[in-house]
């Protein structure tokens, strides 16, 4: 909203003019928001506190964690509170794809609102069962790759971009990019959420990950970098670079309180909303498969979730002691901080490698 009154004033002093760079604003979302974050989360966290929003650790998992019983959680709101502000406050609100990702972080962000109110305000153990989640996460995911689908104003916009492969291409119809869109969605938001384990584990790489994509935002958006690049230009996408930098701003804030030993959890409403913000944004620049090379993480603890339910249904042994697999590596003797850290490095090397796909075509 700030936009609009720089550009009425730079018609009166020239230096209100610098509003207008992209990259300017993307410096301000990741200040913004992190300033926010770091200025409601004392006061949020004693909230939390006072109304005993505390977090119920497994009986049946590792013995270091029973000592972060009661535990605030559903921090995660001060993520979304920071973010929505920064990238509504230094966006260009006429542009689609900020209204897009805004609604579908927030949409997932009440979904896990909705999870943790149940299970901790309510007392109800389980939250919101299975079928009511996915339900709730399949009427958000299928809409938005509708709406994105129908609006889509060139055809790059509905391409499947493979990585590496400068030529291969897929131009997909609509009974392949709804499904598609939807899959990316549900997947990275639920993924993020199995993460969502360890103090720090799942919020670093989403800011890791993020900031990689203000960038693949910034290239696709610009007509010149991405020809150079041969990568499809789509018109818009630049001004997803101040939602991605907000991102990594409000993560950077709430990692200040989550990081070991953590004072506040995100809970299902931050986690939940950080995989669909990565995964939108990825979807709007084309770039699925990238995130998947960059969530390399994300897409380990899934696999180590479905692999230990798929074996003790069908041969009743379990592959990992424990799954997610970050809970494997503790029960394995590692330190809560080095299973943190070594996950952290792995995001590193994951997102360099998923960056240079871009250039190696």
């Amino acid at each position: 909203m700030l936009v609009y009154l720089a550009k009425w004033l730079s018609q009166y002093v020239i230096y209100f003019s610098v509003f207008d760079y992209l990259t300017m604003r993307a410096i301000l979302g990741v200040l913004t928001a992190l300033l926010i974050a770091l200025f409601i989360g004392p006061k949020s966290i004693r909230q939390l506190v006072k109304h005993q929003i505390g977090q119920n650790v497994r009986d049946d998992g590792p013995e270091s964690h029973f000592s972060k019983s009661g535990t605030p959680t559903m921090g995660g709101l001060l993520i979304l509170i920071a973010v929505t502000f920064s990238t509504l406050m230094w966006s260009d609100l006429s542009n689609r794809y900020v209204w897009v990702v805004v609604f579908v972080t927030t949409y997932f962000g009440l979904i896990g609102f909705m999870d943790d109110y149940i299970k901790i305000v309510k007392k109800r153990s389980l939250g919101l069962t299975s079928k009511q989640k996915y339900l709730l996460q399949s009427i958000g995911g299928i809409g938005v790759a509708l709406f994105l689908y129908y609006t889509a104003q060139s055809s790059a916009e509905t391409l499947l971009i493979v990585p590496v492969f400068k030529t291969l291409t897929w131009s997909m119809p609509v009974w392949a990019f709804v499904p598609f869109v939807y899959f990316v969605i549900v997947g990275t938001s639920n993924a993020v959420n199995l993460t969502d384990g360890l103090d720090g584990l799942a919020i670093m790489p989403t800011v890791m990950i993020a900031g990689a994509f203000a960038l693949i935002a910034y290239i696709t958006g610009n007509a010149v970098f991405s020809k150079y690049l041969f990568l499809p230009y789509i018109s818009g996408t630049g001004e997803l670079v101040v939602f991605t930098a907000s991102l990594v701003g409000a993560g950077l804030g709430f990692l200040w309180f989550n990081s070991y030993p953590a004072q506040v959890f995100m809970g299902d409403v931050g986690s939940l909303a950080l995989g669909a913000a990565l995964a939108i944004v990825a979807v709007i620049v084309r770039q699925e498969l990238v995130l998947m090379i960059m969530g390399g993480v994300f897409v380990m603890e899934t696999l180590s979730v479905i692999i230990q339910v798929g074996s003790f249904k069908t041969r009743g042994k379990r592959v990992f002691k424990m799954a997610p697999i970050h809970h494997h590596f503790e029960l394995k003797g590692w330190p809560e901080p080095k299973v943190i850290v070594r996950f952290w490095i792995i995001t590193v090397v994951l997102v360099l490698i998923g960056l240079a796909t871009l250039k190696v075509r």
